[in-house]
Protein backbone atom coordinates (compact mmCIF):
# COMPACT_ATOMS: atom_id res chain seq x y z
CA UNK A 1 0.00 0.00 0.00
CA UNK A 2 1.53 3.41 -1.18
CA UNK A 3 2.23 5.95 1.71
CA UNK A 4 -0.33 8.42 0.21
CA UNK A 5 -2.70 5.43 0.61
CA UNK A 6 -2.53 5.26 4.10
CA UNK A 7 -2.67 9.17 4.33
CA UNK A 8 -6.25 9.12 2.70
CA UNK A 9 -7.39 7.06 5.59
CA UNK A 10 -6.48 8.76 8.33
CA UNK A 11 -8.89 10.08 10.45
CA UNK A 12 -9.53 13.87 10.07
CA UNK A 13 -10.72 16.26 12.88
CA UNK A 14 -10.01 19.92 12.82
CA UNK A 15 -12.00 23.03 13.74
CA UNK A 16 -12.50 25.55 10.42
CA UNK A 17 -14.13 28.34 12.38
CA UNK A 18 -16.08 29.00 15.80
CA UNK A 19 -18.42 32.02 15.68
CA UNK A 20 -21.78 33.23 17.26
CA UNK A 21 -24.84 31.98 15.07
CA UNK A 22 -27.50 33.10 16.97
CA UNK A 23 -27.98 35.69 20.03
CA UNK A 24 -31.03 37.40 21.92
CA UNK A 25 -30.85 39.49 25.09
CA UNK A 26 -34.11 40.97 26.61
CA UNK A 27 -34.55 42.80 29.69
CA UNK A 28 -37.90 43.96 29.62
CA UNK A 29 -38.24 45.48 33.17
CA UNK A 30 -35.30 47.54 33.28
CA UNK A 31 -34.40 50.07 35.33
CA UNK A 32 -36.83 48.55 37.43
CA UNK A 33 -34.79 45.17 37.75
CA UNK A 34 -31.40 46.75 38.71
CA UNK A 35 -33.43 47.78 42.15
CA UNK A 36 -34.60 44.25 43.16
CA UNK A 37 -33.23 43.22 46.40
CA UNK A 38 -34.28 39.33 45.89
CA UNK A 39 -32.37 37.31 44.66
CA UNK A 40 -33.10 35.86 41.18
CA UNK A 41 -34.16 32.35 40.28
CA UNK A 42 -32.17 31.07 37.48
CA UNK A 43 -33.78 28.97 34.97
CA UNK A 44 -30.57 27.17 32.40
CA UNK A 45 -31.48 25.18 29.59
CA UNK A 46 -29.39 23.90 26.64
CA UNK A 47 -29.78 22.37 23.30
CA UNK A 48 -26.88 20.73 21.09
CA UNK A 49 -27.22 20.08 17.69
CA UNK A 50 -25.27 19.09 14.32
CA UNK A 51 -25.63 18.96 10.90
CA UNK A 52 -23.87 17.62 8.06
CA UNK A 53 -22.74 18.72 4.70
CA UNK A 54 -20.93 18.11 1.73
CA UNK A 55 -16.96 17.15 1.88
CA UNK A 56 -17.11 16.26 5.39
CA UNK A 57 -18.09 19.51 7.10
CA UNK A 58 -20.32 19.72 9.92
CA UNK A 59 -21.66 22.74 12.03
CA UNK A 60 -22.31 21.79 15.21
CA UNK A 61 -24.89 24.10 17.61
CA UNK A 62 -24.83 24.61 21.57
CA UNK A 63 -27.38 26.96 22.15
CA UNK A 64 -27.99 28.20 26.60
CA UNK A 65 -31.40 29.90 27.03
CA UNK A 66 -30.96 31.54 30.50
CA UNK A 67 -33.88 33.09 32.48
CA UNK A 68 -33.40 35.53 35.47
CA UNK A 69 -36.92 36.18 37.79
CA UNK A 70 -37.83 37.14 40.79
CA UNK A 71 -41.49 36.40 41.54
CA UNK A 72 -43.33 37.14 38.32
CA UNK A 73 -40.79 39.92 36.84
CA UNK A 74 -38.66 38.23 34.36
CA UNK A 75 -35.19 40.36 34.95
CA UNK A 76 -33.18 39.30 31.88
CA UNK A 77 -33.57 36.49 28.90
CA UNK A 78 -30.45 35.23 27.22
CA UNK A 79 -30.51 33.09 23.92
CA UNK A 80 -27.22 32.31 22.29
CA UNK A 81 -26.27 30.02 20.06
CA UNK A 82 -22.43 29.19 19.64
CA UNK A 83 -21.54 27.05 16.44
CA UNK A 84 -18.90 25.80 14.86
CA UNK A 85 -18.00 24.76 11.30
CA UNK A 86 -15.42 21.13 12.18
CA UNK A 87 -14.29 19.08 8.78
CA UNK A 88 -14.73 15.63 9.64
CA UNK A 89 -13.58 12.54 7.74
CA UNK A 90 -12.40 9.10 7.88
CA UNK A 91 -14.23 8.51 11.72
CA UNK A 92 -16.07 5.27 12.01
CA UNK A 93 -19.80 5.56 12.07
CA UNK A 94 -20.29 4.66 15.24
CA UNK A 95 -18.02 6.81 16.47
CA UNK A 96 -19.63 9.99 14.65
CA UNK A 97 -22.16 10.40 16.94
CA UNK A 98 -20.75 10.55 20.06
CA UNK A 99 -17.82 13.21 18.20
CA UNK A 100 -20.90 15.35 17.21
CA UNK A 101 -22.56 15.09 20.73
CA UNK A 102 -19.50 15.29 22.99
CA UNK A 103 -16.71 16.54 21.07
CA UNK A 104 -18.18 19.28 19.51
CA UNK A 105 -20.38 20.62 22.17
CA UNK A 106 -17.32 20.95 24.81
CA UNK A 107 -15.35 22.40 22.48
CA UNK A 108 -17.93 25.41 22.19
CA UNK A 109 -18.70 25.32 25.86
CA UNK A 110 -15.97 27.80 26.66
CA UNK A 111 -17.16 30.19 23.80
CA UNK A 112 -20.91 30.11 24.73
CA UNK A 113 -19.82 30.68 28.15
CA UNK A 114 -17.72 33.53 27.52
CA UNK A 115 -20.91 35.28 25.17
CA UNK A 116 -23.85 34.94 28.03
CA UNK A 117 -21.09 36.60 30.31
CA UNK A 118 -20.49 39.06 28.55
CA UNK A 119 -24.00 39.79 27.37
CA UNK A 120 -25.42 39.46 30.81
CA UNK A 121 -22.79 41.94 31.72
CA UNK A 122 -23.48 44.70 29.14
CA UNK A 123 -27.43 44.51 29.97
CA UNK A 124 -26.23 45.95 33.70
CA UNK A 125 -26.59 43.07 35.37
CA UNK A 126 -23.44 40.42 36.94
CA UNK A 127 -21.89 38.51 34.68
CA UNK A 128 -23.65 35.07 34.79
CA UNK A 129 -20.98 32.12 34.35
CA UNK A 130 -22.67 29.03 33.52
CA UNK A 131 -21.23 26.28 35.16
CA UNK A 132 -19.32 23.35 33.23
CA UNK A 133 -21.37 20.66 31.88
CA UNK A 134 -20.25 16.80 31.18
CA UNK A 135 -21.27 16.75 27.81
CA UNK A 136 -20.12 12.79 27.85
CA UNK A 137 -22.48 11.74 30.79
CA UNK A 138 -25.55 14.17 29.08
CA UNK A 139 -24.87 12.08 25.89
CA UNK A 140 -24.83 8.75 27.71
CA UNK A 141 -28.22 9.28 29.76
CA UNK A 142 -30.00 10.69 26.71
CA UNK A 143 -29.04 7.11 24.95
CA UNK A 144 -30.44 5.09 27.67
CA UNK A 145 -33.24 7.17 27.80
CA UNK A 146 -33.80 6.01 23.83
CA UNK A 147 -33.04 2.43 24.41
CA UNK A 148 -35.89 2.39 27.31
CA UNK A 149 -38.05 4.20 24.81
CA UNK A 150 -37.41 1.66 22.19
CA UNK A 151 -37.99 -1.36 24.79
CA UNK A 152 -41.20 0.23 25.29
CA UNK A 153 -41.91 0.77 21.83
CA UNK A 154 -40.94 -2.78 21.12
CA UNK A 155 -43.36 -4.40 23.59
CA UNK A 156 -46.33 -2.77 22.75
CA UNK A 157 -46.71 -3.42 19.21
Amino acid sequence: MSEQNQDAKQPVFAIQKVYVKDVSLESPNSPGAFMEQEQPEFSVQFRNQATGFDNGFYEAQLTATIQAKVGERTLFLVEATQAGLFSIENIPAEEMEPLLGIGCPSILFPYLREAVSDLTTRAGFMPFLLQPINFEAIYLQQRAQQAEGADADATTH
